[in-house]
């Protein structure tokens, strides 16, 4: 099964962060990355753009509204994201344990992810 890890915390925190406590976030993330990926369960990786770099298309309008920023006004928001393959829930939260441990601070939402299009899906999880 593919779980999406979302990840929030607030924003200008993480934006407060000099690059070498960037980089040290990083850095202890990456055996924890480097270990999925040889276990190929490791999907897109993403860290978004800040929230002042957004666009929301509003639609519940006609015509749909396209404003700047981020859908709504939360405490934290979602900066990025893992896509990851795993045999259970369980074993995504373990995933996201490890993450929270080298990156402390904020949340992960977990969400199953049914793939809307498999097409473009690699092979293997075309039948999934």
């Amino acid at each position: 099964m593919l779980y999406a890890i979302l990840c929030y915390h607030q924003e200008d925190v993480v934006c407060s962060w000099s690059k070498e406590e960037d980089d040290a976030v990083m850095a202890r993330l990456a055996p924890i990355q480097e270990r999925l990926a040889r276990q190929g369960k490791l999907g897109p990786v993403a860290r978004l753009m800040p929230t002042t770099a957004a666009t929301t298309l509003r639609k519940d309008r006609d015509p749909p509204l396209v404003i700047d920023g981020p859908f709504a006004e939360t405490k934290e928001q979602l900066l990025g994201f893992y896509i990851v393959d795993c045999a259970s829930l369980d074993e995504a939260l373990e995933i996201a344990r490890e993450l929270g441990a080298a990156n402390p601070g904020g949340a992960y939402e977990l969400r199953p992810v049914a793939l809307f299009n498999p097409a473009t899906a690699p092979p293997e999880k075309a039948t999934a």
